[in-house]
């Protein structure tokens, strides 16, 4: 077997201590009907073992007492063999970081799926989150365990909104029965809120029969077979998120889609008059980026339509809302007028084999967005235990003072990994997610902000960041896996260590 590679995506500095093998005894064979049973159990259930069936069933037959140190955001290589899975082995590490703590990590992880370290101690100060990649060569990324109905809650109030690492989906409400290629969601909005989703793509319809309902669609379809669902249960949907989780803010991207004679400023005024002007405090519609504490318990608007005049002179002339209301069809990359927006939207996915491509492409807006550096924050990442974000108070204040001082833009790297073809049914969404999800997992824990490519250097300085900016994509969630918006919500680790300094 290979040796393993770890990765130490967390702010916390650990160590290696223990590593033990354990490989289940033979089960008795089965005789008759009982064999039958276990034969089909077997189809089904997780081949790995754990850890009470270890505990119950195995004892370590190697244990190897090692020392190695793993520093916030660093690589390394090991001369530990990864876990032999053709007989069943399972390797246990043992994990401590500083005053003693001990947590512990059993190998291969049940599934692939993501895997909570268990703390040795009754009273734990840290949770982290193991993702294991047992393909050659095998590699362990480690995670702090972030709270994702509450993630923003760990990040600083200065902080541009678009320099954070962001999970999204693609035609949020899309998770209902729907015509072929209509459906790219596994659960409704709410869900996606609690389980760390922090932007929402809405395409809508004007309703021509009244001067103030929006349908939800996709394309010129309603999004579900039963009749029309009404963007306003979106709307009380967010906010009813926002009132439980204050800390949080959810960007909300709007776009016209549909049949009829309904236009852009018919839907910005429908917008303002019946959405916005009833719940102001609610909403961000200034035409700039805001910082996270002006975001908090906000939905910040990203229009993708044209304004009426009448909006056109809000905010001193300056327009209103997020302008990305054009970038190029099926771009690779492109960057909105205004500048606030940069998008990966390559979206015509013919063919199976332009899947590739497809990952390719963003694979580049990812390290597009790893590159920036937030000009909000010290550039050396030194940790510090002061600086805690605020819960609130004060932020309006504090995010209006920090934009004037830094003037410097960065955008929103906006990163669709969603595609289709609606005349193949291995392009529909659900196909092309079920390749593409699992292959920005695995860029995102093996390659994604290497310090060395990024050009790091020993003491901790970095030409960027490391945000994976807004990663939109299909079918998160589905089966209760929410590893990808797991490893997205990982990667604001440098925001959180820069932030340690304020």
């Amino acid at each position: 077997m290979a040796n393993l590679t770890i990765r130490n995506l967390t702010a916390t500095p650990l160590e290696l201590k223990l590593v033990e093998r354990y490989a289940l005894p033979k089960p008795e064979e089965p005789k008759g009907f009982a064999n039958i049973t276990q034969t089909v159990t077997s189809l089904v259930r997780r081949d790995t073992p754990t850890s009470a069936a270890i505990a119950e069933s195995s004892q370590a037959f190697a244990t190897q007492d090692v020392s190695i140190h793993l520093e916030p955001l660093c690589t390394c290589g090991t001369e530990i063999q990864a876990a032999n899975t053709d007989v069943k082995e399972t390797v246990r590490l043992t994990f401590e970081v500083e005053g003693g703590e001990r947590y512990r990590l059993d190998t291969p992880c049940p599934g692939n799926a993501s895997t909570e370290l268990v703390p040795l101690t009754a009273t734990p100060r840290f949770r982290f989150t193991a993702i294991y990649l047992p393909n050659s060569p095998p590699f362990l990324t480690l995670f702090s365990s972030a709270n994702l109905s509450s993630w923003m809650r760990e990040i600083h109030d200065p902080i541009p909104l678009s320099a954070l690492s962001i999970p999204g989906t693609h035609n949020s409400p899309t998770c209902y029965r729907a015509l072929p290629s209509v459906r790219c969601q596994a659960v409704g909005v709410r869900e996606q809120l609690d389980n760390g989703v922090r932007f929402l793509d809405i395409r809508v319809m004007p309703d021509p029969y009244t001067d103030h309902r929006l349908y939800l669609i996709h394309g010129v379809f309603p999004i579900a077979m039963t009749g029309h669902k009404h963007f306003i249960d979106v709307v009380q949907e967010v906010i009813s998120f926002l009132e439980t989780n204050p800390s949080e803010s959810v960007i909300m991207s709007i776009k016209r889609e549909g049949p009829g004679q309904h236009t852009d400023a018919q839907l910005s005024i429908r917008l303002r008059d019946h959405f916005i002007t009833k719940d102001p405090e609610r909403w961000w519609t200034s035409p700039r980026i805001p910082t996270l504490g002006e975001s908090r318990g906000k939905m910040i608007l990203m229009r993708r339509f044209g304004l009426d005049d009448s909006l056109k002179s809000e905010h001193e002339g300056q327009g209103w809302a997020i302008n990305a209301e054009t970038w190029k069809y099926n771009t690779p990359s492109d960057t909105c007028p205004g500048g606030d927006v940069c998008v990966q939207d390559f979206c015509e996915v013919l063919e199976t084999e332009n899947i590739d491509k497809k990952i390719q492409y963003v694979n580049e807006e990812l390290q597009r967005s790893a590159g920036c550096v937030c000009k909000a924050l010290p550039i050396n990442l030194q940790s510090s235990s002061e600086g805690q974000p605020s819960e609130g108070e004060g932020q309006q204040g504090e995010g209006e003072q920090h934009h004037e001082e830094h003037e410097t833009k960065q955008p929103f790297y906006i990163n669709f990994l969603s595609a289709s073809n609606f005349w193949k049914t291995e392009c529909w969404p659900e196909k092309i997610a079920a390749k593409l999800n699992p292959a920005v997992i695995e860029y995102l824990c093996r390659k994604h902000y290497l310090l060395e490519d990024m050009g790091g250097k020993s003491d901790g300085m970095s030409k960027g960041d490391g945000s994976t900016g807004v990663v939109v994509c299909d079918w998160v969630g589905d089966g209760g896996n929410w590893d990808l918006v797991r490893c997205i919500v990982g990667f604001n680790v440098v925001l959180e260590i820069k932030g340690r300094s304020i």
